[in-house]
């Protein structure tokens, strides 16, 4: 690749545009500084992207940890977020009107106002994730068993700097590329929704549409040896139990698995460790049930040896057992990922002989599966569920031929949702690489 300093155009030092550069923090877990979906977003690394602020899987602080502790870490309209640790490099422009703050592996600031008339924040954020802008971040990072970008290099990352009509033409290039992602994105999301309606027309099951109430009568003797909270008796979990309970072909989970486990991680974590034995987590976990590994996480090979009883094998379904994205579930398919482990916010559900497992994997990431999981979430500051309640777990069971064929309905499905959002991907990567060619004097 051709270094910056080849380029035609002005090269500035991202240190002198900008001004008023902070990070955040993050508060304790056991303490009231988090809220629900009400409270203000608190940004981490995947919530910032080069395509915007991703508020999925976003964790909420309280107004007054907002306003108090994270202060100087306050997002305000054309801030730019910068990932400095894991994803690192991620730049997002904040959009107006939005509310939010960021923990302390990100980093906020303006531009400087004495540049607003050669550049603007959208540009900055253009080159900065370009591959080149990338490229230039990366070769900057410092740490051994924890890489990350130090505020001495960020400011000293290279800007080029062409014309505003050229800023411009990239801006407009990469909103474009984004765009149609995200519409791609969009076609495979609305796709992969139809499972449900698909695996409940083959199962033969009809869920009764149910008014939300706000009031609502329990009587004493429904309670016993259950919860007592009314978030447990809402009427749309009632009719699901009602339902599961009076067909004929429905079993408890505990019933077709061999095995159910929880993993483990060695005291003081896993951030220090470079390598070892993958230990598998939720952030490992896609919204195609896939285990993808883009951020490894490692435990040694003694503490492996330790806990083998969760020792990954071909077709073992992992299901996170707490925190936001409590009953995201996947499956071992890649041979790559047989043979490693899982971290305490999994369970590991390994099937019978006589089960098939993807099957099992699409029931549990329906509807029918997730309403269950979702009502018997407990739990104050970490919410989740135990082990006992995966066990109860209703699994409604058609002959193997009904089986073999729903599942390979939902491969396909699958399969072409996954082409989609690789089409986007690569639009997106054409264009990087058309900017890089316009910064580089090749176009």
């Amino acid at each position: 690749m051709q270094t910056v300093g080849k380029v035609q155009f002005d090269v500035m030092n991202l240190g002198t545009l900008i001004r008023d550069l902070s990070s955040g923090a993050t508060p304790k877990v056991d303490e009231n500084y988090y809220t629900d979906a009400s409270g203000v977003p608190f940004l981490r690394v995947q919530n910032v992207t080069e395509y915007g602020i991703d508020l999925s899987d976003a964790k909420f602080i309280t107004t007054e940890v907002h306003n108090s502790m994270l202060r100087r870490s306050k997002l305000k309209k054309d801030d730019l977020a910068f990932t400095i640790t894991g994803r690192i490099g991620s730049v997002a422009v904040i959009p107006d009107n939005f509310e939010g703050n960021i923990n302390q592996h990100s980093v906020r600031f303006q531009l400087n106002s004495q540049f607003a008339n050669i550049t603007s924040p959208r540009y900055i954020a253009a080159f900065l994730n370009s591959t080149l802008g990338r490229s230039l971040s990366i070769r900057e990072i410092t740490g051994g068993t924890r890489p990350a970008l130090d505020y001495k290099a960020l400011r000293s990352l290279k800007v080029i700097l062409p014309a505003l009509s050229i800023q411009n033409d990239i801006i407009e290039i990469m909103q474009a590329a984004y765009t149609a992602k995200k519409q791609k994105d969009q076609e495979a999301d609305a796709i992969l929704d139809s499972i449900d309606d698909y695996m409940l027309a083959e199962l033969g099951v009809e869920i009764p549409i149910t008014e939300e109430k706000r009031c609502f009568v329990v009587y004493t003797g429904e309670t016993a040896g259950r919860r007592i909270d009314s978030f447990y008796y809402q009427e749309h979990y009632k009719v699901l139990q009602n339902l599961l309970n009076g067909l004929d072909n429905v079993e408890s989970l505990i019933g077709l698995l061999q095995l159910i486990g929880s993993g483990m991680r060695p005291e003081g974590g896993v951030a220090n460790i470079e390598s070892g034995v993958l230990s598998f987590g939720g952030e490992h976990i896609n919204n195609q049930c896939e285990i993808e590994v883009s951020t490894p996480r490692y435990v040694p090979w003694e503490f492996h040896y330790l806990h083998n009883k969760t020792e990954t094998q071909l077709n073992d379904l992992l299901l996170v057992k707490d925190g936001a994205t409590t009953g995201k579930i996947g499956i071992v398919s890649n041979p790559t990922h047989i043979g490693q482990n899982i971290n305490e916010h999994l369970f590991l559900l390994r099937t019978r002989d006589n089960v098939n497992p993807v099957y099992l994997l699409n029931f549990l990431n329906s509807c029918l599966g997730q309403l269950q999981i979702q009502r018997e979430i407990t739990g104050g500051t970490v919410t989740g569920i135990t082990k006992g309640v995966v066990r109860r777990l209703k699994i409604i069971m058609p002959d193997e031929e009904k089986q073999t064929e729903i599942v390979n309905h939902i491969t396909e499905i699958r399969g072409y949702a996954k082409r989609l959002q690789q089409e986007g991907d690569a639009i997106v990567e054409e264009a990087k690489e058309r900017v890089e060619r316009i910064l580089l004097s090749e176009a």
